[in-house]
């Protein structure tokens, strides 16, 4: 005969343990609070006050997790780099409308509560939203015992931000002859990691601590460089008013990410070649011998952010990241078409 069920905890969900990990997580919480954060966290809902710095205020969110990133993340015990990726994601998706991050809300599911994987998360997170000034200030962490296999977790954030409506970027600006400068990623950021995994693990047989020496690192270290913010950069250039529109290249690459920001009537050419690609992008395609539009399609392929600048603006931007030490490169325009990457050349 099984024994009797009487508890929450003998169908898998502790509270008490839950509890504990949320009292560490309000700890860390409130190291990132502004004045504008009106409830502490355990509150039903999260309060924020919207100051006076706008006249006429438009709200920008975005919601967005890290993906098989986490797999990764699990297999090297690095939890901290995901909970900063996942910011850094979530405020770069707002910056290329032109908005000021304001408030961050994450959402953490696990079959079961692992306080010390969810409080590496929320360090993560906590350090990022410390670093760019946003307040993280509420949230949902959720024992599912069925849905997700034995250790295992999902991770997904909220980030919700302001812009004046005159600032806002919505691609009306970008005009035929703008001119697009890419900056830099690290990696893969937090895309095109299933991919990734199936040819380097299932296809090469490589392990995350296999030294590679045209990566100069393990595969682990390679696929576990953070997702950049690039917020802190174009903070200033948005503020000027220098830049008509910007692309975060994500899942779907340049391909699908850059006409994103193109109005009707506008297309991009890019110039293949006017950028190193990283070696992590060349390994894969090897590996895989996977299509170059593929490629194109699938990773960032060494540029995780474009600028779309006014050629009236140019000379400033290039002085001011040139200033700031900022690599970028000049990797295209905006030419007349429909709204699409148009490649030019092939890769050096």
């Amino acid at each position: 005969m099984s024994p009797p069920v009487t508890r929450y905890a003998d169908a898998g969900v502790d509270r008490h343990r839950a509890e504990r990990a949320k009292q560490r997580i309000a700890r860390l919480a409130r190291r990132t609070f502004t004045p504008q954060v009106l409830a502490e966290i355990g509150s039903f809902g999260a309060l924020y006050q919207l100051n006076r710095r706008w006249r006429r205020p438009v709200l920008v969110s975005s919601l967005d997790g890290v993906g098989t990133k986490l797999k990764i993340a699990s297999r090297m015990n690095a939890h901290d780099v995901v909970g900063a990726d996942l910011v850094h994601h979530c405020v770069n998706d707002i910056a290329v409308q032109g908005a000021t991050p304001l408030f961050f809300l994450d959402y953490f599911a696990s079959s079961r509560l692992d306080p010390q994987v969810l409080q590496q998360a929320m360090e993560g997170m906590s350090r990022a939203c410390r670093a760019l000034g946003v307040a993280l200030i509420g949230g949902e962490t959720a024992e599912t015992p069925g849905v997700y296999a034995p250790g295992e977790y999902d991770l997904v954030g909220c980030i919700v931000g302001g812009v004046e409506r005159s600032k806002l970027l919505d691609g009306r600006r970008v005009r035929p002859g703008h001119l697009l400068l890419g900056l830099p990623s690290t990696g893969l950021h937090t895309n095109g990691y299933s991919l990734a995994r199936k040819l380097l693990f299932e296809q090469a047989g490589f392990q995350v601590d296999t030294y590679l020496p045209e990566l100069k690192a393990k595969v682990g270290e390679a696929l576990l460089r953070p997702h950049w913010c690039y917020y802190p950069v174009m903070k200033s250039l948005l503020e000027k008013g220098w830049l008509s529109a910007a692309a975060h290249i994500t899942g779907g690459g340049l391909t699908e990410n850059v006409p994103r920001g193109l109005p009707r009537g506008c297309a991009a050419e890019i110039h293949l070649g006017s950028w190193p690609v990283l070696p992590v992008f060349r390994l894969l395609q090897r590996l895989g011998q996977v299509p170059a539009h593929e490629m194109l399609r699938t990773f960032n392929m060494g540029i995780g952010m474009v600028l779309i600048v006014p050629r009236r603006h140019l000379a400033k931007v290039q002085r001011f990241l040139r200033r700031k030490r900022a690599a970028f490169f000049e990797i295209g325009e905006v030419v007349r078409g429909p709204q699409e990457v148009r490649y030019r050349e092939r890769w050096r």
